[in-house]
């Protein structure tokens, strides 16, 4: 890693940031994996129809306008003169291609590609979308669809989406062809990936950067002593520890918000036996919801906010991203309280008095103090007899377990740039089924009630019925404890003073807006 550093700052330039961060971004393939940091590399070579403010409006991106021409139907007007980044121009083609692939079981996306109906090429520069039924969020759903260029695709057979969980490989993931600001100069996995400027991006540069070099450093410490020492301009992830002590560091600056990400925990409620637990009677306690409300009330939250956080969380029991999706309810935010005495009752009614083994599935470089917070968690059901062993791991590893349901016990983290419920209801919290439903529920779990209102809530055509069933489902799995919630992050960026980033609540670098002054 030290020579990897020296290399970083000898070749350094005025405009090139060079970024580091814990993990990695899984893949190139912008259909193959939903996870913020693939999404936001993913996001500087590929672009969508739509596109995002600092303050997370939406306006114009590769369509120029949009309007809704019936209750089911959609017309965009593509920009004219859009080229990808080998010169072939974007057509109504690719927009209709780029849906289609996205919505191919391998997709990690296909829950938002279902949504948006069926797209059809009416010209070179337009594309009209037909619903099968009201899609209350339509422009929401449009906004997560990466455009691809259909001819690349086919050249190099990536046609669909590489299935990430399987370890399939393939040209898309390690090589981009998109219209955005920056262009892919080399990826190589685990050691760095190398962006330039696109100088024939139809868009324009608010900022000066002209190359961007991202490095994986997986130690806290050594991320932050490469910061420190110049050796790199940018971290989007320094530990929460350390944030008190570089707001005071000379040559660095912290520039923190409040991200819309909920932090929770998950549980298998669908086999009859654990897969990674030790149980009297082999049974499955987290069928049972005084048990799943035991681990619950079990946790100490201002202990993790305050010693753990170092106060980068806020605490909630909602169980959307942003506290606007549940229309900032007290009733649908609060907690269930801290209450060791509680939950040890709890405990002993559902036949657990003398607690149970199991494994707790963590990822150890994707959310802040991730693993930490499962080592804390451990301890605190200890307090239950329930024992716990940690079993932490990179993304990489972490993501494919998980989507594969290969788990018991598991943290997870859901966010982004839309703050409606829809995006957190229908891949999170719904029955496992087609289309993209119920694809992040890893914990196999089926709240009947919820999953009918939240159903309708997503066809649903009335703004006042809609957020009655959208209140109804979050209500449901609130008292059915299907998931733990934690906190919701405040997301710390560090960088060197003269770099200047916009920080935005979706936790989304944006490179062609950042600025270096060296």
């Amino acid at each position: 890693m030290a020579v990897a550093l020296m290399a970083l700052a000898l070749g350094a330039s005025a405009q090139t940031l060079r970024w580091a961060g814990a993990g990695d971004p899984q893949t190139l393939d912008p259909h193959s994996q939903n996870e913020s940091l693939t999404n936001v590399v993913n996001g500087q070579i590929y672009e969508r129809l739509t596109n995002r403010d600092a303050r997370l409006a939406l306006v114009p991106g590769l369509a120029s306008d949009w309007k809704q021409t019936g209750p089911l139907s959609w017309r965009f007007k593509l920009r004219p003169g859009v080229k990808f980044h080998d010169g072939t121009p974007l057509t109504a083609d690719d927009v209709v291609f780029s849906v289609q692939r996205a919505k191919e079981p391998s997709s990690q996306i296909a829950n938002y590609a279902n949504a948006v109906g069926t797209p059809r090429r009416v010209d070179d520069l337009t594309v009209d979308f037909q619903l099968a039924t009201f899609d209350p969020v339509f422009l929401q759903h449009i906004d997560q669809l990466w455009i691809m260029s259909r001819k690349w695709c086919e050249a190099h057979r990536a046609l669909k989406p590489l299935d990430f969980k399987n370890k399939e490989e393939g040209f898309a993931a390690l090589n981009a062809n998109g219209t955005g600001p920056f262009m892919l100069v080399s990826r190589q996995p685990g050691i760095k990936t190398v962006l330039r400027r696109n100088p024939n991006w139809w868009g324009r540069f608010q900022g000066n950067v002209q190359e961007v070099v991202f490095t994986p450093i997986a130690s806290d410490a050594t991320r932050l002593a490469a910061l420190v020492s110049g050796e790199v301009d940018f971290v989007h992830d320094p530990a929460p520890r350390d944030v008190a002590r570089l707001r005071n560091t000379a040559g660095v600056k912290i520039i923190d918000g409040p991200e819309n990400r909920l932090v929770f925990i998950g549980m298998d409620q669908a086999r009859d036996r654990l897969l990674y637990a030790n149980v009297p009677g082999n049974r499955n306690p987290f069928k049972d919801v005084r048990v799943r409300r035991a681990l619950y009330q079990a946790i100490d939250i201002e202990a993790l906010r305050s010693k753990l956080m170092s106060g980068l969380s806020i605490p909630t029991g909602g169980l959307t991203p942003s506290g606007n999706a549940s229309f900032d309810d007290a009733a649908l935010q609060s907690r269930l309280p801290y209450d060791l005495t509680m939950a040890r009752k709890l405990m002993q009614e559902a036949g657990f008095a003398d607690g149970f083994e199991v494994t707790l599935d963590c990822p150890n470089n994707r959310y802040i103090n991730d693993e930490q917070i499962c080592v804390a968690l451990a301890a605190m059901w200890a307090q239950l007899k329930v024992r716990v062993k940690v079993n932490a791991m990179p993304r990489v590893l972490y993501f494919p377990k998980l989507e594969k349901l290969d788990t018991s016990l598991y943290m997870y983290g859901w966010g982004g740039s839309v703050t409606d419920a829809e995006t957190a209801l229908t891949p999170l919290y719904r029955k496992r089924g087609d289309k993209g439903v119920g694809d992040y529920n890893f914990g196999n779990f089926r709240n009947d009630r919820a999953d009918a209102l939240a159903a309708q809530s997503s066809v649903e055509p009335d703004p006042a019925k809609r957020e009655t069933e959208i209140r109804g489902a979050l209500a449901a799995l609130r008292e059915q404890v299907n998931v733990i919630p934690l906190h919701r992050q405040v997301i710390p960026w560090a960088a060197r003073t003269q770099v200047t980033p916009v920080h935005r609540p979706d936790n989304w670098l944006e490179l062609a807006w950042v600025q270096i002054n060296r």
